[in-house]
């Protein structure tokens, strides 16, 4: 602990020396506006704005120059970005497994080619109502690990409509079409921390928690504007990436809609999400079905940047005809649920912030005396940005709970895991 407070003090010492370079991925080479345009503090959580561009499908184009013609209106090159992640992280009891009594936990150093990421994004503008976004792994084995077609429409001023076709191995069906930073989609997180346990993100939101970025393929229906969007669609859930979704398989219906406010000048939301169906992997199939609300507040409190997300949600027991189980409460005899409250303020606003968050929940598991167990967690961290495309994260979760206690886990054993500390960098260009 000594430790990490000089190493908080040294950050924060030398955060007035940070460079202002800034970030230059897809979406920036093809709007020219650099990365603050966009997001909330610091990459990924987004503002206003940012939700406006991701509104429009990507198609919003600034001074680069376009290939036009009839019917056709596309940048004059296909933009693309790099994301890489590294970083290390500490667990205790490392070696042992986690609480679900499977998965190995260590210790583990996280390179961009080993447990961290190196990932090639391409897209952008396709035509006037068409956009694109693809995310290509190139760590371990090499391949196509996500990708979106969003086609919107102008129904009234400012309102958009449209299809999304997405696929994703790991995201989940909210990868489709998502503006909230509430962790509705793991892509909106307060972190992005390579890792074994994913602590961090399930002490953040609800939606993380009960474990609904999964694979998906399929597409969803969304209208949009500055004031709400709605998103309801079909998908699967596969086995694995380019497993086939005909003859359908796409059994899970993914309903999300969110209104936007103002409230006292805080750039507000709130929202409702549901999964429902199965997972369409197996002849006797495993039960898709969670339910979260979840809201947020972002503005400024003199002069430092604050943001505040808060979500539940719950992942019943399912026992369908045709479907044995949870997908989101996997071996759950009891509900799963969870309470997520989290806020971020910037110390040295565009430079520091500091985080927290904690969790109540109960993990779908039972004591021998019949008691539901308890996951609950607190999470303290900072982002430190070296240069608007360059972020260093620092954070540690204690968990504590019935769940974690070792009387309830395999072997008698407390899980590794239990606290996780954890130090990244991410680097996009």
């Amino acid at each position: 602990m000594k430790k990490i407070v000089i190493a908080l003090a040294a950050i924060l010492v030398n955060a007035i020396f940070a460079p202002s370079a800034s970030a230059l991925p897809v979406f920036a080479r093809q709007t020219g506006f650099a990365c603050n345009q966009c997001h909330f503090q610091h990459y990924p959580m987004l503002n206003a704005f940012g939700r406006s561009f991701k509104a429009g499908g990507f198609t919003m184009i600034g001074a680069q120059p376009k290939v036009e013609g009839d019917g056709l209106s596309m940048p004059d090159r296909l933009n693309l970005g790099v994301l890489t992640t590294l970083g290390i992280e500490k667990v205790s009891n490392g070696g042992g497994l986690s609480t679900d009594g499977v998965t190995p936990v260590d210790d583990s150093v996280n390179t961009p080619a080993g447990g961290g990421e190196l990932s090639l994004f391409f897209g952008g503008r396709i035509s006037e109502n068409a956009g694109f976004l693809a995310e290509m792994g190139t760590a371990g084995t090499a391949g196509v690990t996500a990708a979106k077609l969003p086609m919107f429409y102008d129904i009234a001023e400012g309102t958009h409509a449209g299809l999304v076709f997405v696929t994703t191995d790991g995201q989940g069906a909210a990868h489709s079409y998502e503006t909230m930073n509430t962790g509705a989609s793991a892509v909106h997180k307060l972190m992005n921390i390579p890792g074994q346990v994913n602590q961090y993100v399930r002490a953040f939101s609800a939606a993380q928690y009960l474990n609904t970025a999964t694979a998906a393929q399929g597409a969803s229906f969304v209208v949009n504007n500055d004031n709400y969007f709605v998103n309801v669609g079909k998908y699967a859930i596969p086995a694995a990436m380019g497993a086939s979704t005909k003859g359908g398989s796409m059994r899970m219906t993914y309903m999300r809609a969110a209104a936007m406010f103002d409230v006292a000048g805080f750039d507000s939301g709130v929202g409702v999400q549901a999964f429902r169906g199965d997972d369409g992997v197996l002849a006797v199939a495993t039960g898709t079905e969670a339910t979260m609300v979840d809201g947020q507040m972002q503005g400024q409190v003199g002069t430092m940047p604050l943001g505040v997300y808060v979500s539940y949600g719950v992942a019943p027991v399912v026992n369908f005809t045709d479907a044995v189980g949870n997908h989101f409460n996997m071996g759950g005899v009891v509900d799963a649920k969870s309470l997520n409250i989290a806020a971020e303020v910037g110390v040295v606003p565009g430079i520091v912030t500091l985080m927290a968050s904690c969790r109540a929940a109960n993990d779908g598991r039972v004591s021998a005396a019949n008691e539901n167990l308890t996951d609950n967690a607190v999470m303290v961290g900072l982002t430190y940005t070296l240069a608007m495309n360059m972020q260093i994260s620092l954070a540690y979760t204690a968990q504590s709970g019935t769940a974690w206690d070792a009387a309830n886990n395999v072997g008698g054993v407390e899980p590794a895991g239990k606290t996780t500390t954890a130090l990244a960098m991410m680097v996009l260009f």
